[in-house]
């Protein structure tokens, strides 16, 4: 009789070390597939992806998502005031190069 209890306590530690090995997989998988993508928010997902695991489950398939998806960048008033000046610095460059006037700021940008 003791032999079948052996085994019993043999499958019972397999199957505990899988269950171990799978939640630990699934709790890095979302933070290394946001690094992999450069996402800028890869360490909020990694930290996500282990907080819900241990907070029930419930939100491991957005983080999964999240890892995968590109991030938006919000437009704020104001905020394409350094993107505007580094384009016309780069147009006066440009210009410099090829011998001719930069385009004013009413002449349409890029050309």
């Amino acid at each position: 009789m003791w032999l079948f209890d052996v085994f019993a306590w043999i499958v019972f530690l397999l199957l505990l070390g899988m269950g171990v090995g799978i939640l630990a997989f699934m709790g890095a998988w979302p933070g290394k597939v946001a690094r992999a993508r450069n996402h800028p928010q890869a360490e909020a997902i990694a930290i996500g992806s282990w907080l819900t695991l241990f907070l029930g489950f419930v939100l491991w398939p957005a983080v999964a998502i999240w890892a995968h998806l590109r991030p938006v960048v919000a437009l704020v008033p104001g905020a394409g005031d350094d993107v505007t000046r580094r384009l016309h610095a780069l147009e006066e460059r440009v210009a410099a190069l090829e011998g001719g006037a930069p385009a004013g700021p009413g002449e349409g940008g890029l050309r």
